[in-house]
C-alpha cells in the first residue's frame, strides 16, 4: 500500500460482520463451508415447472425466534436476513444501539429482487379470491431492509436502498463509506440481502439461460471458472458489515478486521444482461478502486471474484483479472459453494474477503476440478491458501452492466 496521509484520513474500518446464507446463520458458518469447498446447492423440488431443479436456500431459519413474533408476520424474509445479519455484526463490534445517537448512524443496504417473493404470493393469494395481507406493501419494498434496520436500530441517520441488480450490495458498502467520509455519519451498517428463490424468479432466469442445469449432482451445479461451467444457482441469503472511521474505532478500543481503502463503479454500456467481452467497464471499475486506494496493481495480494459459473461472465471477468495483474495473482470464487445470492452476493463476498485479511487464507473455489484453460489465473482449489493480504480485491457485477470493485486492506 502507499502510504500517503489521504488514505489514512479517510481510513473506514470494519469492526463486525454478520452473515445469513445457504451455508446456515453467523459468518463463521459462512467461512467455515467455503473454505471446505463444500457447496451447499440442492435439489429443490419447490422449483418444479421452473426450468431450475437447484437452489441454495437458507435452512432452518425460524423468524419467530430469532426475531419475535411481530416481526416475524411482518415482514418478508429478505428483510429478516438483513436483521439477523446486522445483529451478529453489532455484537462482534461490541456495539448497542442504547448506547449510541441513532441521528449519527446510517443503513445502506442493497438488493436486487427485494420482497419480490412475497409480491408473488401476495398475486396468487388474489388470483385465488382472498385477501392480499395488511402489510404487503411494506413487504414488497426494496427500501424496507434498510427501514426496518433503521427502526430496530433507532438509526436516524441517512437510510438508503441501493439497486444495482448483483452488485447491490457492493454498491451499498462503497456508498456508506463515502457517508462515513464526508461526515454524513459516524457509524455506518451497510450490506445486502436477498431471498428470491422461487419459481418466477428461477423461470425468468432460466429462460435467459442463465441457470446451470447440466449437471447431474445437485452439489456440483455451480461451478465458477471450470470447463464445464453453464450458468448459475439461485440463492439466498444476507450479509452486513459495521463501518466506522478508524479513528473512531480504534479510540473505543474495538478490533479492527479491516480497512475498506477504496470503492468504485462503472457501467459498462454495452447490453441488458450480458457483459462486455473486453471488460472495459470492470477495468475501470478496478483502476477506480486501487486509485482510491492509493495502489497499483502490483499492491494487490488477492481477488475475490464475481465469477457466477456463467460461460461468458466467468471469462470476461478472468480475461480482464489476467489483462490487470497477470496470471499469478491467487483469485478465489465463492458461488460454488455458496450459490448466486444476486443483491446480497457484493455482501457476503466482501465479509469473506474481511476474513481473508483477517485470517490470512484464501478460500479454495469449490467445483473447480477441470479448469477453464481459457481462464489464465491462479484460481485457489482444493483447499485454502496461507497468504497474508496486505490488500484484497472484491469484485461485482449485474444486469444492466452494473460494476462495482471493493478494495480491503489489512489494518
Amino acid at each position: 500500500m502507499s502510504s500517503g496521509s489521504g488514505r489514512a484520513a479517510a481510513a473506514v474500518a470494519v469492526t463486525g460482520v454478520g452473515a445469513v446464507s445457504a451455508a446456515g446463520l453467523g459468518a463463521e458458518t459462512c467461512w467455515a463451508r467455503v473454505c471446505a469447498a463444500l457447496p451447499t446447492a440442492r435439489a429443490d423440488p419447490l422449483l418444479a415447472g421452473s426450468g431450475a431443479r437447484v437452489s441454495c436456500r437458507v435452512p432452518a431459519f425460524d423468524a419467530t425466534a430469532l426475531l419475535g413474533a411481530s416481526v416475524a408476520r411482518r415482514t418478508g424474509p429478505f428483510i429478516q436476513y438483513a436483521l439477523v445479519a446486522a445483529g451478529e455484526a453489532l455484537r462482534q463490534a461490541g456495539l448497542d444501539p442504547v448506547d449510541w445517537d441513532g441521528a449519527r448512524v446510517a443503513v445502506v443496504t442493497g438488493s436486487a429482487f427485494g420482497g419480490a417473493p412475497s409480491w408473488a404470493e401476495q398475486a396468487r393469494r388474489l388470483a385465488a379470491g382472498g385477501r392480499v395481507a395488511p402489510l404487503a406493501v411494506p413487504m414488497f419494498m426494496t427500501n424496507m431492509a434498510a427501514g426496518y434496520l433503521s427502526l430496530a436500530l433507532n438509526a436516524r441517520g441517512p437510510s438508503l436502498a441501493v439497486g444495482t441488480a448483483c452488485a447491490s450490495g457492493a454498491s451499498a458498502i462503497g456508498l456508506a463509506a463515502g457517508l462515513l467520509r464526508d461526515g454524513s455519519c459516524d457509524l455506518a451498517l451497510a450490506g445486502g440481502s436477498e431471498a428470491a428463490v422461487d419459481r418466477l424468479t428461477a423461470a425468468a432466469f432460466a429462460r435467459i439461460d442463465a441457470l446451470a442445469t447440466r449437471a447431474t449432482d445437485p452439489a456440483t451445479t455451480c461451478r465458477p471458472f471450470d470447463r464445464a461451467r453453464d450458468g448459475f444457482v439461485l440463492a439466498e441469503g444476507a450479509a452486513m458489515l459495521v463501518l466506522e472511521r478508524a479513528t473512531d474505532a480504534r479510540a473505543r478500543g474495538a478490533r479492527v478486521l479491516a480497512e475498506l481503502a477504496g470503492y468504485a463503479a462503472s457501467a459498462d454500456a454495452h447490453h441488458p444482461t450480458s457483459p462486455d467481452p473486453a471488460g472495459r467497464g470492470l477495468e475501470a471499475a478496478l483502476r477506480g478502486a486501487l486509485a482510491a486506494a492509493g495502489a497499483g496493481p502490483g499492491e494487490v495480494d488477492h481477488v475475490n471474484a464475481h465469477a457466477t459459473g456463467t460461460p461468458l461472465g466467468d471469462l470476461a471477468e478472468a480475461r480482464t483479472l489476467h489483462r490487470l495483474f497477470g496470471p499469478d495473482l491467487p483469485v478465489t470464487a465463492a458461488k460454488g459453494a455458496l450459490g448466486h445470492t444476486l443483491g446480497a452476493a457484493g455482501a457476503l463476498e466482501a465479509v469473506l474477503t474481511v476474513l481473508s485479511i483477517d485470517r490470512g487464507l484464501v478460500p479454495p473455489t469449490a467445483n473447480l476440478t477441470d479448469p477453464d484453460p481459457a481462464v489464465e489465473l491462479q484460481v485457489v482449489r482444493g483447499v485454502p491458501l496461507r497468504r497474508r493480504s496486505g490488500l484484497a480485491l472484491s469484485t461485482s457485477a449485474g444486469f444492466g452492466g452494473q460494476n462495482a470493485v471493493l478494495a480491503f486492506a489489512a489494518p
